[in-house]
C-alpha cells in the first residue's frame, strides 16, 4: 500500500499540476518548516527526557519528566496545527490527559499518569526520528527550488504524503477508546447545560404557578 492511499477522500489534495497552485505552495512552505521545527522538537525532547532520565534518582526527577512530557503534547498540538494549516490534515484533538472525573489523587498519582501518557510518549517518539526527516526535505525542496523546479510539485506531494503518514500515525488519537472518550467528554458537556436549562425551566415554572394561585 502507498502512502497515499492511507490517505481519506476528504484530505486528499487536489491532483497535482506542473503549474505551482496554492496547495503546491503550502506544501512547499510545509517542507521547508520542517528543518527548524524538528530542530526545536529535537532539543526540547533531548533535553527534557535525558535529564529527566538522568535526574530520575533525585527528588525532582520523576517531575522534571512529567513537565516535559506536558510540554511534548504542547509541541504535538502544534504539529498537528501546521499540518492541518498547510497539509489540509484533518486530525482530531488526543483527550486531555486529566478529563472530567479522571483526575488523579495525590501528587504521586498524577506523576504517574503523566509518566504512562501515551500522547506524549508518541509526540516525543515523533520528535526523535522528524530530524534527520526535516534535514532532508529542507535539502531537497531548496535544491528543487532552483534546479529541478518544474518536477517540484510532483516531488513536494510525495514528500508531503509521508509528512502526512507520520502525522496521522503518531499524533492522531491512539485508538478508537480514546476518540470515544473525547467524545463523551464532549456529549458531557452537552447534557449538563440541557439539564441545567431544564432545571431553571421547572424552577420557572413552579414559581409562576406559585404566584398564579
Amino acid at each position: 500500500m502507498t502512502v497515499s492511499s492511507s490517505l481519506s477522500d476528504d484530505d486528499r489534495p487536489p491532483p497535482v499540476r506542473f503549474a505551482f497552485d496554492r496547495h503546491t505552495w503550502k506544501e512547499i512552505a510545509h517542507l521547508l518548516v520542517n528543518l527548524p521545527a524538528s530542530l526545536v522538537g529535537f532539543v526540547y525532547v533531548v533535553v527534557t527526557v535525558s535529564t529527566g532520565a538522568g535526574l530520575s534518582v533525585t527528588v525532582i526527577g520523576l517531575p522534571w519528566l512529567v513537565c516535559g512530557l506536558a510540554g511534548a503534547r504542547l509541541l504535538g498540538r502544534a504539529e498537528r496545527a501546521r499540518a492541518r494549516k498547510l497539509l489540509g490534515v484533518r486530525i482530531d484533538e488526543p483527550s486531555p490527559l486529566y478529563g472530567p472525573g479522571r483526575r488523579p489523587d495525590g501528587l504521586l498519582g498524577r506523576i504517574w499518569a503523566g509518566l504512562k501518557d501515551p500522547v506524549a510518549w508518541r509526540t516525543v517518539l515523533y520528535e526523535f526520528i522528524r530530524l534527520p526527516w526535516g534535514v532532508l526535505t529542507f535539502a531537497v525542496t531548496l535544491t528543487g527550488l532552483v534546479a529541478f523546479w518544474p518536477v517540484l510539485p510532483y516531488v513536494a506531494r510525495g514528500l508531503s504524503n509521508v509528512d502526512r503518514a507520520m502525522v496521522r500515525a503518531l499524533l492522531s488519537p491512539s485508538d478508537e477508546l480514546e476518540r470515544r472518550i473525547a467524545e463523551l467528554e464532549s456529549d458531557r458537556g452537552v447534557v449538563v447545560d440541557t439539564a441545567a436549562a431544564d432545571l431553571r425551566r421547572i424552577e420557572r415554572d413552579l414559581h409562576d404557578g406559585a404566584q398564579a394561585r
